[in-house]
């Protein structure tokens, strides 16, 4: 009896990825996996009676993209109640979006701006003001938070939380007073985001059941954005396992619709080794399925460790402690065959881990493990090295993109042009790949880290890096797809579009590889297949989705248009805006 394939896709420019056949016109999916690839005449002779054919109208199509650094489960938490800055061009729009959000939540409900922004990004190149804000929303509390550095309160968000003159500042943070000592809405990280999550957690949480909901439109966001896999980095504000009941309970009903392989954070500040002597006792190293999947520990080992990712502070002073503590963690782990990540902007902090690995390396192999940096913007020579005579690799973020200008500011154009040394870690051969960083200390969006990569340039336009020190376009792409399969340890099975991969693909609704520099991040997904199933469609392949549930509550931002912006293709940005006003926010998706 033939077996003929589920799905089928044809008449389209498909970038495998694959060096020997690098692109290929049609591919066919039987089940969760690539059965054959190659033109539009063999492809279309497999078809049989119940074979979904899609015409891709010549688009370009590519592997799914894999965000190796994505906060996936702690954003998902609250997704339905963040109103999304990500990309939007002036703070003109910005306010305007702001101000509909206000009339439609009922009290006591918060309009909440979580990160993900830059004030580079917008025209008007500034923040809000408190005068504006409270402006807008005289007794609906707002809270706009700024990337990881800084949080503005309107009146009603101060008074909400109770913060008066004597209001002690916490570990890390600082909260700004006028002359009279009241409070005046302005939070500072100095460099801890502590402050910021005790100002939240005066906000309203959601239920469960929201919850759940919550995720299934973040995975929706993420499709729209051609994303299929998610390396989660974990958080130290999440419990395990209660914050990630709602994402179990997807995988077990077949409901998600990106891949998760999940990292845990230590809780517990001083009581790091008691929380992973806990979960090596419930836990494996790759416990789950190809859609969720335990990946091991960090992105948080000890946090005395953390150096945050705020240029505009100072970088922590680590003591001799820390690197005792980092030390047991590290063979507990590596005892008990875990991987982990770390989260290290500053060569410093990586030549003191790399001091702590090397003294294990000397006792016990650290090569078998995938293990990583994050970040790693200002690593040296040398430390590029170390890291790839242990074998390990570094994930890195678009922090510049956001954050190039505040950079620059501190430590000159010279440093800034090689932060990070991208060419100087692929010259040396150790395992690079991509992620967003997101969704608060930037942005949730692939497309802007690959107009970052490629172009060199921030958000506000500055151009940080010399031509040599840039990506082409299918490098960039081949971080963002294939690579980053090393960091969860599937290689092979996805980041390609090959037989016998998983399914895993978007058809884009511009060519990345031909459009302007400026107009790759307007790219989005037309259309989204993970594990063989759309999960995504809209425009001309609208009559293949299958969208999830409205979103709950019923005023959730997420309801009118909330994520990352996009203009209409052929509009001029002044012109979307004036649309988007018209009509309610829609023009944005």
């Amino acid at each position: 009896m033939a077996v003929y394939p589920t799905l089928i896709v044809h008449n389209a420019k498909i970038h495998t990825g694959v060096a020997q056949r690098p692109e290929v016109q049609a591919l066919a999916v039987n089940g969760r996996r690539i059965v054959a690839v190659g033109t539009n005449g063999q492809i279309r002779s497999l078809a049989g009676p119940a074979t979904v054919v899609i015409d891709a109208g010549k688009r370009r199509v590519i592997p799914g993209l894999i965000d190796a650094n994505q906060h996936l489960i702690a954003t998902g938490l609250d997704y339905n109640q963040q109103l999304r800055w990500d990309s939007v061009p002036t703070l003109a729009e910005a306010l305007r979006m702001l101000a509909e959000q206000v009339a439609r939540t009922p009290a006591p409900q918060w309009v909440r701006v979580v990160g993900g922004f830059c004030e580079h990004q917008f025209a008007e190149r500034r923040l809000p003001t408190l005068e504006e804000l409270n402006t807008i929303a005289p007794s609906t509390p707002v809270y706009v938070q700024h990337l990881q550095d800084r949080a503005l309160l309107n009146a009603a968000a101060i008074a909400a939380c109770g913060y008066d003159g004597q209001t002690a500042d916490p570990p890390g943070g600082h909260i700004e007073w006028d002359d009279d000592g009241r409070p005046t809405g302005l939070l500072i990280a100095t460099p801890t985001p502590e402050v910021f999550r005790q100002t939240l957690a005066h906000a309203p949480m959601l239920p469960h059941e929201y919850q759940v909901n919550s995720l299934r439109q973040t995975m929706r966001e993420l499709n729209r954005l051609g994303i299929t896999s998610v390396i989660d980095a974990g958080a130290a504000h999440l419990h395990y396992p209660d914050d990630y009941k709602a994402m179990e309970e997807l995988a077990q009903h077949h409901l998600l619709t990106v891949r998760v392989a999940y990292h845990l954070a230590a809780q517990t500040p001083g009581g790091e080794t008691g929380d992973f002597l806990h979960w090596c006792t419930i836990n494996h190293y790759g416990d789950g399925d190809e859609l969720f999947r335990f990946n091991g520990a960090g992105e948080v080992l000890v946090h005395a460790a953390m150096d945050y990712d705020n240029f505009r502070q100072p970088p922590p002073q680590l003591t001799a402690q820390t690197a005792v503590d980092l030390e047991d963690i590290v063979r507990r782990l590596v005892a008990r065959r875990w991987p982990w990540r770390l989260h290290a902007v500053y060569d410093d902090t990586i030549g003191m881990a790399l001091d702590v690995l090397e003294r294990v390396d000397a006792d016990m192999t650290l090569r078998a493990l995938p293990w990583f940096f994050d970040g790693a913007e200002t690593i040296s020579a040398r430390n590029i090295e170390r890291v790839a005579r242990l074998g390990g690799g570094i994930n890195l973020q678009p922090r510049m993109a956001y954050q190039g200008e505040y950079f620059l500011e501190r430590h000159g154009t010279d440093v800034a042009s090689h932060t990070p040394p991208i060419r100087r870690m692929l010259d040396a051969g150790l395992h690079l790949g991509v992620g967003s960083g997101g969704t608060t200390a930037a942005g949730m969006d692939p497309w802007t880290t690959l107009y970052w990569l490629t172009t060199g340039r921030t958000l506000g336009g500055q151009t940080l890096y010399p031509p040599e020190d840039r990506l082409d376009r299918t490098s960039a792409l081949a971080l963002h797809t294939q690579d980053n399969t090393w960091f969860s340890g599937e290689g092979g099975s996805k980041g390609q579009l090959d037989i016998g991969e998983y399914a895993d693909f978007a058809i884009l609704s511009q060519d990345y590889f031909s459009v302007p520099d400026e107009d790759i991040r307007q790219i989005v997904a037309e259309l989204t297949v993970m594990d063989g199933r759309v999960v995504y469609a809209q425009g001309d392949f609208r009559a293949f989705d299958l969208p999830p549930p409205m979103p709950l509550p019923e005023w959730s931002p997420v309801s009118h248009g909330s994520g990352c912006w996009r203009k209409r293709p052929g509009e001029e940005e002044a012109d979307t805006i004036a649309s988007s006003s018209r009509d309610g926010g829609r023009a944005q998706r």
